[in-house]
């Protein structure tokens, strides 16, 4: 299978550089995505982070909108348990009037309670315009004449369980947790009214660069991020130069060990064999490609190799 390619950028923060320089080069990323034919810019949400720059991204999206012309853009994801349905749809309906055909409304679980997560995205898309039976005194404006397109995402059996009830979208994390994707997408398919004609996308992350040597110092940039964060520290990105010549401790080796096994790494023919490998795999015709560094220029060339190679 040879997969179509899209993009989820964090707005990463690299060592030496400003929360504006992480956010303006999401806005160069996604324009250059565009030229590149990449199908869909997503941006993440993160809160009280020094990893990533983005926290709003339903706003980065609009400004995304703006600055391209047909690429489809939207939110990997919008955590709908810290924010009213309502105010979600104000949104959102704003974005769909202006930019319709072209926003996605990427919806995920965590950032709160999940109780009633459900009951929320029923709201949700009844405000929206999605699903029928709203109330009257709940309806919202600017109603817009094309919906956003709803997709559900995470990275277990939850979202996915309700995607295929709901017959929308579903997107799996796999750079999270790969191992329970296939389960994801089984039950998702199963319980959607188009099967296995629903699909889905898989999140990945990536690494590529112009050479061998360059993408491993790449991924150990990214794999002492990672192991730091994953043991309590929460630090921006370091540079490859610096992750090269870590002492690592052997708590952060055995983190990076594992997070190694999240990763696709290595020169761009590489890369795209072992992406539409994923793909036949988990029976998806789309790979959203994440990739973290801490120099942008780094992550633009390795998208720039990626869609070369494809």
């Amino acid at each position: 299978m040879n997969p179509r390619f899209s993009v989820l950028d964090q707005s990463p923060m690299g060592d030496g550089f400003s929360t504006a320089d992480a956010l303006h080069c999401t806005v160069d990323l996604a324009q250059a995505a565009e030229e590149l034919g990449y199908v869909r810019v997503w941006v993440a949400e993160h809160h009280g982070s020094a990893s990533f720059a983005g926290s709003a991204p339903e706003i980065l999206a609009g400004l995304l909108l703006a600055r391209t012309r047909n690429l489809s853009i939207g939110t990997g994801g919008v955590l709908l348990p810290r924010y009213s349905p309502v105010k979600v749809a104000e949104v959102f309906g704003v974005l769909a009037s202006l930019f319709p055909g072209r926003v996605d409304m990427g919806i995920g679980r965590a950032g709160g309670p999940a109780d009633d997560f459900t009951e929320r995205v029923h709201l949700l898309r009844a405000l929206v315009g999605i699903e029928d039976g709203l109330e009257s005194d709940a309806y919202v404006t600017p109603r817009a004449v094309v919906p956003p397109r709803l997709w559900l995402l995470g990275a277990g059996l939850a979202s996915a369980q309700l995607a295929g009830e709901l017959g929308t979208d579903f997107a799996f994390a796999h750079f999270l947790a790969p191992s329970p994707a296939p389960h994801a997408f089984a039950r998702y398919r199963k319980l959607h009214p188009a099967g296995d004609e629903a699909g889905g996308v898989l999140a990945v992350r990536v690494v590529t660069a112009d050479t061998e040597k360059r993408a491993e110092a790449l991924v150990q940039s990214v794999l002492l991020w990672r192991s730091r964060k994953d043991l309590g520290e929460d630090l921006p990105l370091p540079s490859p130069e610096e992750a090269v010549r870590h002492q690592w401790t052997a708590l952060e080796a055995e983190r990076a060990a594992v997070r190694r096994r999240h990763l696709v790494w290595g020169t761009p023919e590489r890369v795209r064999r072992r992406l539409a490998e994923l793909a036949d795999e988990h029976g998806v015709e789309e790979i959203m490609v994440n990739t973290l560094t801490a120099d942008p220029a780094d992550r633009l060339r390795s998208y720039q190799l990626l869609a070369e190679a494809a």
